[in-house]
């Protein structure tokens, strides 16, 4: 007996912390991707496809609500609601800490990294996306070093194999609960520095300054 179960393989133990790095590591080797996503913000839903370019190029175009857009150029947020009618932009300083705007590309990962602590979910074997959908990932929770972050808590859903990130769910500090879920992703396709060009509705009210302004 005890021969035998020397002779049994140690199981292959991989902590959160090197796993999530590798998740960071496969979204730094990434120039541009393009993801469909669904968007639960409390009762509301929401649906549409993103579009990310290194370094700082994210935007998202809404069919739900339709024709709406956020777009972020590293420097510039903007904002169309086009039932308002309304053009929102902000400048937002290099200083900011941008995590909220990139929870899935490499800059948002890296500052997770440093600003969260890492832990399995539920272990390192991959268990069901959730009860409807039997996908196996990997399920990951993070929890911010101090008080300061916007999360209290951030959970990751990535499947295994590529790497990639399913589903994004973030607390924020007022209680209030983001889910961000990705699919159709498509990896390095060159995108044009255009796609990132909006030009709103020049008969739409502006608002600059919308976030920070007294």
């Amino acid at each position: 007996m005890i021969a035998s179960s020397l002779a049994l393989p140690a199981q292959s133990i991989t902590t959160a912390a090197s796993f999530f790095q590798s998740v960071s590591e496969r979204y730094g080797t990434f120039t541009d991707y393009e993801a469909d996503m669904d968007i639960t913000a409390g009762r509301s839903k929401m649906q549409g496809h993103v579009s990310f370019k290194r370094p700082n190029l994210l935007r998202i175009d809404f069919t739900n609500p339709q024709e709406q857009v956020i777009l972020f150029n590293g420097d510039m947020l903007t904002i169309h609601l086009p039932g308002i009618s309304s053009n929102l932009k902000q400048s937002v300083p290099a200083s900011t800490d941008q995590a909220g705007m990139n929870l899935a590309t490499p800059q948002g990962l890296a500052l997770m990294s440093r600003y969260y602590s890492v832990a399995y979910e539920v272990g390192q074997d991959p268990v069901p996306l959730n009860e409807s959908n039997p996908e196996q990932v990997v399920k990951l929770v993070l929890y911010p070093r101090n008080s300061s972050e916007g999360f209290r808590r951030i959970k990751l859903a990535i499947t295994p194999e590529t790497k990639l990130i399913r589903q994004v769910e973030a607390l924020t500090t007022q209680g209030q609960t983001f889910v961000f879920y990705f699919y159709n992703y498509a990896v390095n396709q060159n995108i044009p520095d255009q796609r990132f060009v909006y030009d709103a509705p020049s008969d739409a009210n502006n608002f600059n300054n919308f976030l920070f302004s007294e």
